[in-house]
This record gives C-alpha cells, structure tokens and sequence, in this order.
C-alpha cells in the first residue's frame, strides 16, 4: 500500500490511521489483537492512540488502549514496522481537566512507554490544549523528551488557530519544536469550523492534518439513518446530533455515491477527507473486517471533481 509523508517530518503513512479508542471499549485484547492483525496485514501501518482512552467506561483505568497495543507490538515483534502515535494532557480519572506542564507530560512519558512496551513514541501529542499552561513550558516538555530519544515529533489535537499560531512562534522564538501535525475534529458534516480558522494556520506552516471523528461517530456510514437506529451500538448517544436536514443530505449523497463506484458510504466519507487541503490520512476506527475493507476501499477509489464537489455542497447547504 502506498504511504505518504507525514508533513515535514520523516514519517510515513498508509492513507488511513487506525483509531484506538475501541480497544478496552468495544472490543476485548482478544478482539483487539485480531482486527490489529488484519489492518497490518492489509498494508496498513500506523496507529493513534492516548493515554487516557476508555476511561470514561465503568471499572476501566483509562489506560486499556495503550497496554493493549503494547501487548500487541511485543507479542507480534512488529514496533520498528509501525507509526505509533498517542496523546498527553487529557482529562481522566483523576483530573477533569487538561494538564499539559511540564511536570505532568514528563511524568506521563513513562507511564506510556511502559505500557506501550517502546522505548519511544513516534508522534507524541497534546491531546488538549491547557490555556492555563504557557505553550513554551509545554513544548519545552516535548524539547526534553525529543532529547531523551523518547518522541521523535510532536502534534497538537484539540487546540485554537490562536493558541496553535503562538505554538508555532514560540517554536521559533525559542528554537523548541515545533507541532508537525494536527489532529482537529473534521468530518463530511463537522467541517466549517477547522477549515474556517485551523485550515489557514496548517496551510502557512506545512502541518500534516490527521482528523479525528473522520465518520461521524460512524454516522457517515449509513449505519443510524434515525432515532431508532441509535441503539444499535454503545455509540448511538453520540449519534443524535447528526440526525438533523444537513445530515441526511449528506447521507443521500454518500449513498448515491456508494451505488456509483460499488463501495461503501465509509469508504466514500474517508475519500472525501483524503481530498482536503492538508490531510495527509484520517483516522478511523474498526471492529470488524466489514470496517477494515472501507479503509481499502477509501485508498483505491477515485473521486472525480465532480463527486467531491456534490459532496462539499451536501455538507454546506444547511448552516
């Protein structure tokens, strides 16, 4: 499978990232194991993560995502093979809020190497932006880490364009590094907000734009059409939302699509975004084989002009 640049940094990936949110969610480490074998098989080879992923599910630590993966890489020997990305300075259990000093990202490193079961991280980023914390003391954080051979390069997630501008020239104030990647919410139906204010600041500094909620909760498969499909998974609360004119526009296209080029509504949402200014590979998450053949159906279709546009104006028509 071909891979792609990951900005200015020397990482490459497949056209698609794998989201693992699932893992200690959704699906069980048996479970996990299985659809990680199969993505790595298809040819895919990187992975986003962070650490505190599923804590919001009762009895869980927040921690499941990282040591299964962990477990994973050890027991499959494939570490060098693969992109590894997680994220620092979210909420979880023991603090509501983001925390991104410097005595907390040097403190939390450890905790992710070790359950990891690396020596470093390739893409280590702020998984949100702590406005209470000055951005020097946050990438100085990332500057000793980068020194230590722990993190190789660093990204932001949720951040402002403001706050992600002062990053940037703060970087170079202060010859610290600087943010190679960003990870923003940006979908076929969320799409306004980053392109209007985070787009512009990405396009001036060659940020690779790696989006998060790449299908909507998966909304953008087709999968809850209405209020009675929303029990269909443990995700259907997050779908509600979505289910609004503009959202089923959106869907219509997809489908209309979908019939045109014999793939499904997944795999025509995640070409959509591989087309957008900047995205070097969206993330998405799987569970089951259906899902990882819509990654390879995204990465062989082909788009006509046209086709993006029909979609862009689905998406665009209701404000």
């Amino acid at each position: 499978m071909f891979k792609k640049k990951i900005g200015e940094t020397n990482l490459t990936t497949a056209p698609i990232i794998f989201g693992g949110n699932v893992f200690g969610w959704t699906l069980d480490e048996k479970q996990s194991f299985a659809i990680l074998d199969e993505f790595f098989a298809l040819g895919f080879n990187a992975i986003d993560t962070a650490n505190n992923y599923s804590y919001w599910v009762e009895g869980n630590a927040g921690t499941e995502s990282e040591a299964i993966i962990g477990k994973w890489l050890k027991t499959r020997g494939n570490r060098e093979q693969l992109v590894l990305a997680t994220k620092v300075g979210g909420r979880n259990l023991i603090q509501d809020k983001p925390n991104t000093t410097k005595e907390h990202i040097v403190k939390e490193i450890e905790d992710s190497l070790r359950r990891l079961q690396t020596d470093y991280i390739d893409l280590y980023q702020t998984h949100y932006d702590d406005e209470n914390t000055a951005v020097e003391e946050t990438l100085s954080a990332y500057d000793h880490l980068i020194k230590e051979g722990k993190v190789r390069y660093i990204g932001a997630s949720n951040i402002t364009a403001v706050r992600l501008q002062e990053s940037l020239d703060k970087s170079e104030k202060f010859n610290l590094p600087r943010y190679n990647t960003l990870q923003p919410e940006y979908n076929l139906y969320d799409h306004e907000k980053f392109e209007e204010f985070l787009l512009p600041v990405c396009e001036n500094h060659n940020i690779a734009v790696i989006p998060y909620y790449s299908l909507a909760s998966g909304f953008l498969t087709g999968k809850y059409a209405s209020e009675e499909d929303l029990n269909k998974s443990v995700r259907g609360k997050d779908i509600k939302k979505y289910l609004t004119p503009k959202g089923k526009e959106i869907l219509e296209v997809l489908h209309l699509m979908s019939e045109k080029h014999q793939v499904s509504n997944a795999a025509i949402a995640l070409n959509w975004l591989m087309n957008q200014k900047m995205v070097v590979a969206p993330i998405a998450s799987a569970t089951k084989s259906s899902h990882l053949q819509s990654f390879v159906e995204a990465t062989k279709i082909q788009l006509s002009n046209e086709d993006l546009m029909l979609l862009t104006n689905a998406a665009s028509h209701h404000r």
